[in-house]
């Protein structure tokens, strides 16, 4: 694909180096962990889970061959950068699976399932968590469900629920009830520990107060916390008058010492609290505490 030297400064060394860093762990959950214990998987990894059970082909192949008209399909709806990455993550999770086939390191979980459930899904999970952090993805369903929502105007997530529905409910073909069980187990562990690495486990509070003392309240946050706050202009819906919200983000060990500022000057101020997912600024991204290694 043709492309300019604007399209390969967005190409990031770091992005792809942790892509393939997530597709290892991945892999490797799938190679040493639900193989063995019999466990499936969703999206097209668990197709390729159900023609290894059934047919014995090598998942590193089929991973491969079954992305190639997926990727025929999407390549315009991806966008360049998205397109790349698509296909390193296909390309590494592919490596890596067979690779660990060939270095195989299963952990001794003495016939134990439901720690096997546990263990698929949180090695697996911060394996994707990873690729989706850094803009990656493993290919299959999620190019599918782009298509989906391009063409049909259907949420992403419907689509992927939909797709893994039915491609565990073809696992029955060689799994029984029990590690259909299991499985499920590892997937809602395995969705949790996704949205963790991706989201990083350092999610501040973010303070919009309505208050008669805006000014007031403003001080005291950056006085007693040091925190920089904002005062927003807003029009009441109803009166139409005019006023200063006040807006804040804090680290979640702050939540209370602002509630207790605000109680403490206007006890009637209206305030909503929402969970900030991502900050970056000073206070934040500069100096925000050190974490460990999956967390970034």
């Amino acid at each position: 694909m043709p492309m300019n030297n604007t399209n390969l400064a967005r190409i990031s060394l770091k992005d792809l180096v942790m892509i393939t860093l997530g597709t290892g762990f991945y892999g490797w959950s799938l190679i040493n962990i639900n193989i063995p214990n019999q466990l499936a998987e969703g999206g097209l990894s668990g197709i390729t889970l159900i023609l290894l059970a059934l047919f014995n082909w090598n998942p590193a192949y089929t991973n491969l061959i079954l992305n190639v008209p997926l990727l025929l399909l999407g390549y315009r709806i991806l966008g360049r950068r998205s397109f790349i990455y698509t296909i390193w993550g296909i390309a590494t999770l592919s490596f890596w699976l067979y690779t660990w086939q060939t270095l195989p390191m299963h952990p001794i979980l003495h016939h134990d399932m439901l720690i096997a459930g546990l263990l698929a899904g949180i090695i697996s999970g911060v394996g994707l968590g990873i690729v989706f952090r850094f803009g990656g993805t493993s290919g299959g369903t999620d190019v599918v469900a782009r298509i989906m929502e391009q063409k049909f105007a259907i949420q992403i997530g419907r689509t992927m629920f939909a797709l893994d529905a039915v491609v565990l409910l073809m696992s029955l073909v060689y799994i029984d009830i029990v590690q259909m069980m299991y499985t499920l187990i590892a997937s809602f562990v395995f969705a949790q520990v996704v949205g963790l690495t991706q989201q990083g486990a350092y999610t501040a509070r973010s303070f919009m107060i309505f208050t008669s003392y805006p000014e007031e309240i403003s001080h005291a946050i950056m006085d007693e916390l040091e925190r920089g706050t904002s005062l927003l202009k807003s029009e009441g819906g109803y009166s139409h008058r005019e006023q200063r919200v006040v807006y804040v983000v804090v680290d979640p060990s702050e939540v209370s010492a602002v509630q207790h500022i605000i109680q403490e000057i206007d006890p009637k101020a209206f305030v909503s609290i929402f969970t900030a997912q991502e900050q970056l600024g000073e206070g934040f991204s500069y100096l925000r505490p050190k974490k460990k290694f999956i967390f970034f």
